[in-house]
């Protein structure tokens, strides 16, 4: 597993990167029970497809995440959704912040990777503007052009 700064990334949302130009990164704590922080842990989680809504009454929501149920806490988890919506905690001026960008044509929110910091489970979440398809073959050129190089360098070695 990648880290950042001492951190363990449990989730990564790669075609949301490919996907969206991010604008503005946010960190926010995630809400989650027991059985699924075990799973969580063991990256048992999946970002693909997932996005973040606030709704009216100012809180916000992380969507279409997955997270896998732990298989030792089946009897605990008898009704368990694994795509259920998950709470999102963020400070109020954050919030406000958001809804105000999001109502700007073309702008949404998107969990960027999930990650533990200090034992606690935490979520980068982009404000993004979803990208044209000569944008995605652009960022296909510099990766491959990237890729390149890198082999080149390994045979001079």
């Amino acid at each position: 597993m990648k880290t950042i700064k001492d951190n363990k990334i449990i989730a990564a949302n790669k075609a949301g990167l490919f996907n969206y130009e991010v604008i503005q990164t946010y960190q926010a704590g995630l809400v989650l029970s027991g059985p699924e922080v075990k799973a969580a842990k063991l990256g048992q989680m999946s970002l693909k497809g997932s996005y973040v809504t606030i709704d009216p009454s100012g809180e916000a929501w992380l969507l279409k995440s997955y997270i896998a149920p732990y298989k030792p806490a089946s009897g605990v988890q008898a009704k368990y959704d694994p795509s259920d919506k998950r709470k999102l905690l963020l400070h109020k001026k954050e919030i406000s912040s958001l809804i105000g960008k999001i109502k700007q044509k073309g702008l949404t929110i998107i969990p960027i990777n999930v990650y533990t910091k200090k034992g606690l489970i935490k979520t980068d979440i982009a404000l993004a503007r979803g990208k044209t398809k000569i944008d995605k073959r652009e960022a296909i050129k510099k990766r491959e052009a990237g890729r390149e190089i890198q082999r080149t360098l390994k045979q001079r070695v």
